[in-house]
């Protein structure tokens, strides 16, 4: 049994908003549609900021990430030990996921 999924993804600037604070950061978001449950699930690491560390302070929070015409709630998580933060969420990323036959062979 594989457990791979296709994912689709956005690797670049985006705007983190963590309690009405909006901070410029560098992200790597990945997604895939979970046919099980019917939800579409993206997740992904925000790069070392010092800002963000200090507004999360290394405990879970509910963000708002803007990336380009693209936004999401999530959840931001703690920090790994290189100390980027983990950003999750289920439903509408912020980033563009194709969602024709046409897109997809584009």
């Amino acid at each position: 049994m594989s457990d791979e999924h296709d994912e689709d993804g956005y690797t670049g600037e985006a705007t983190l908003v963590v309690d009405g604070t909006e901070l410029a950061v560098q992200v790597d978001l990945r997604g895939y549609f979970q046919p099980i449950d019917g939800f579409y699930r993206w997740y992904g690491r925000i790069a070392v900021n010092d800002q963000v560390t200090e507004l999360a302070g290394g405990k879970k929070k509910t963000v708002e990430l803007r990336a380009g015409e693209y936004t999401a709630q999530g959840e931001l998580s703690d920090p790994d030990p290189w100390g980027r933060y983990r950003v999750m969420g289920t439903s509408t990323p912020p980033f563009h996921v194709p969602t024709t036959l046409e897109e997809l062979n584009a």
